[in-house]
C-alpha cells in the first residue's frame, strides 16, 4: 500500500506554521488543503480534546460566515495527532494566500468571549467538552509565536 502524503512530511523537523499540505482536482477545479501547525510535533505537548473541540467550533462557524472565505471553505477541523487543524479551501492557493485569513482567525478565538456556537446538546455529540480560556491562550500563542511575522520556514514544509 501506497504511503499517503501526509506520512511523507518529516514530523520530526516540522515547526508549527501554515503549510499546504496537498492539492486534489475536482473535475475543472481544485481543492487546497493546509495544515495549520500550531505544536511541534513528538517535541510538545499536544492540544487536549477539550480546547481542540472548542477552536473547531469556532473557526468553522467564523469560517462558514466569513464575507469571502464562506463559499469556499469545505472543512475546517483537527488533526486525529492533535496537533492542528486541516482547512480545506475551494481554489488554487499557495501558504502565503491564506495566512490572513488563519490571522483574522486566530484573532476571532483569541478575543472571542460568550457562549462557543453549538455548545449545546441539541447541536452536538460531545458539547461539554469545550475549554474556552484554553483554546484563546492556544489562538493567541499561534498568533504572537507563528503567524505575526510569518516566514518562508513556516509556509513551505521542511
Amino acid at each position: 500500500m501506497d504511503k499517503i502524503s501526509s506520512f511523507t512530511v518529516d514530523h520530526i523537523r516540522l515547526r508549527p506554521g501554515v503549510y499546504v499540505s496537498r492539492k486534489d482536482p475536482v473535475g475543472k477545479d481544485v481543492i487546497t488543503t493546509f495544515d495549520l501547525r500550531m505544536t511541534r510535533p513528538n517535541a510538545e505537548p499536544v492540544m487536549n480534546t477539550a480546547e481542540l473541540h472548542t477552536i473547531e467550533h469556532l473557526g468553522a462557524t467564523y469560517l462558514r460566515n466569513h464575507p469571502s472565505a464562506k463559499e469556499k471553505t469545505i472543512y475546517f477541523g483537527p488533526m486525529g495527532c492533535r496537533t492542528g487543524f486541516y482547512l480545506l479551501l475551494a481554489g488554487d492557493y499557495g501558504s502565503k494566500d491564506v495566512v490572513p485569513l488563519i490571522t483574522e482567525l486566530y484573532e476571532f478565538i483569541r478575543d472571542f468571549r460568550g457562549e462557543v456556537p453549538g455548545a449545546a446538546p441539541k447541536d452536538c455529540g460531545n458539547y461539554l467538552d469545550m475549554n474556552l480560556p484554553m483554546a484563546r491562550f492556544l489562538a493567541k500563542r499561534y498568533l504572537d509565536e507563528v503567524l505575526y511575522g510569518i516566514d518562508e520556514s513556516r509556509l513551505i514544509y521542511p
